[in-house]
């Protein structure tokens, strides 16, 4: 089942490619979790292909940070804790702040409507609140708003985290889903600063605080006795 379902899902893909997706979709829905040892010859058996493109496959995952190479061991799933959370959180929180700035200039009319619009399926949402509904929709916005960042390299990274992200934390609103109330007003600022049409200084930072709290909503549920971390004060020249 699982070897038709790789064939007939992506036939123009390459077995290198289709071991990768398939690795990360079930990394993904946590059926490979954490600590998992990723065995080559039973999964180019499971697949009906050699090792030699499965392990192609491995080394794009580890390369996102999704699988670990241990010395005598082999490959697993990366184990998760909330310092990778962080640091990722961070990182995000800076080049999503910068990349956001960047790309202001160059939203149009038709940008602005489509993140007010998601935003608004964001409100709807917290009657019946969804944690994986709500993320999903929260990186599309955020996604509108990056997306014509001139900087290729920023827009990459940006992506890289994302993805990261997606295997850290199913949902951080899942953990603090008070937080959701909160992100929605501070959507709606940024959007009202790009429109405005305000300094990429100012835009830059309300992006980054917007991440910056999110994260520390998260710490402070998850550690109350330890202290949030600040939010950094560099910002993007206008």
């Amino acid at each position: 089942m699982a070897r038709e379902q790789v064939t007939a899902a992506a036939p123009s893909r390459s077995k290198s490619q289709q071991a990768y997706h398939w690795l990360k979709e079930r990394i993904a829905n946590e059926e490979f979790t954490p600590g998992y040892r990723l065995v080559l010859t039973s999964i180019a058996a499971e697949l009906n292909m050699s090792v030699v493109p499965v392990r192609e496959a491995i080394r794009q995952l580890e390369a996102e940070g999704l699988v670990t190479f241990e010395r005598n061991v082999g490959a697993r799933v990366s184990m998760i804790d909330d310092s990778q959370y962080r640091h990722s959180m961070e990182t995000l929180a800076i080049l999503e702040g910068a990349a956001t700035a960047l790309a202001a200039p160059h939203l149009t009319g038709d940008d602005v409507r489509r993140a007010r619009e998601i935003n608004r399926l964001l409100i709807e949402s917290l009657d019946h609140f969804d944690p994986r509904l709500f993320t999903s929709l929260n990186q599309k916005f955020h996604s509108v708003l990056f997306a014509p960042c001139p900087n290729p390299r920023m827009l990459e990274l940006v992506d890289a985290e994302w993805v990261r992200l997606g295997r850290l934390r199913d949902s951080t609103f899942s953990f603090v889903p008070g937080r959701a109330q909160e992100s929605v007003r501070e959507h709606a600022h940024i959007v009202d600063l790009i429109e405005a049409g305000a300094p990429l200084a100012d835009i830059e930072r309300a992006a980054r605080g917007h991440r910056s709290a999110t994260l520390a909503a998260y710490l402070s549920h998850e550690h109350p006795d330890h202290d949030a971390p600040a939010q950094s004060g560099v910002t993007t020249a206008p």
